[in-house]
């Protein structure tokens, strides 16, 4: 499924990964990996799956958590010295940039990020890791200490074959604008997420 095309070190704020850039051979999107430290097949190694998201990850967006999760994950893994980030093309939970904006005008209409999805005739999670199982066999990882609130991430590499040694809870960067937002993927989406001292605020929610 997916083929090797590029790869160098890439040195970062949170220290240097190398950086690999793979190819599916379905449909040509292109998915990167990114990693720190050597291991063995056996070694449970500290790994992050992150779903793009060009309004969190590099326009700073506040509807969502995604930027804050992926510095965490790449602080993480520096801090250890070991582990790998694998940064997959599924923009919008899997639906698309543009789709993800009409989604968020849904939002602003009133609809919860899983209402607005189904809305526009999405399920409320169109994601699909098929690619990341490719990934992970490549880099030879097959134990993993996985940094997630999502029970499909998990359910999917455990089907895959993945030893999910441990789960580390993932929860980073809440604000007054993504509170409905995480709210509704606990309540809708079974994310494990500690949202005892919050409450559904505006309907103002990422995708």
């Amino acid at each position: 499924m997916i083929q090797l095309k590029a790869e160098s070190l890439l040195p970062t704020r949170f220290g240097q990964f190398r950086m690999q850039v793979f190819e599916s051979t379905e449909d040509g999107k292109e998915q990167v990996a990114l990693s720190m430290g050597e291991w063995q097949p056996s070694d449970a190694v500290l790994c992050r799956l992150h779903s793009e998201c060009l309004t969190g990850d590099v326009l700073g967006s506040l509807r969502c958590d995604c930027g804050q999760q992926l510095e965490h994950a790449l602080a993480r893994i520096a801090a250890e010295g070991q582990g790998a980030l694998l940064y997959l093309r599924q923009e919008g939970r899997g639906i698309g940039l543009a789709n993800k904006i009409r989604a968020y005008a849904l939002q602003d209409q009133g609809a919860d990020t899983v209402e607005a999805n189904e809305k526009l005739g999405f399920a409320p999670d169109h994601r699909d890791y098929a690619i990341a199982l490719e990934m992970l066999k490549f880099l030879r990882i097959a134990r993993v200490r996985l940094m997630t609130n999502n029970p499909r991430k998990i359910a999917a590499l455990e089907a895959g074959g993945v030893d999910i040694v441990e789960r580390l809870p993932h929860q980073c960067g809440a604000n007054p604008h993504n509170e409905s937002y995480l709210f509704t993927k606990a309540k809708k989406l079974g994310h494990m997420l500690d949202m005892s001292q919050a409450r559904p605020a505006s309907q103002s929610d990422e995708n």
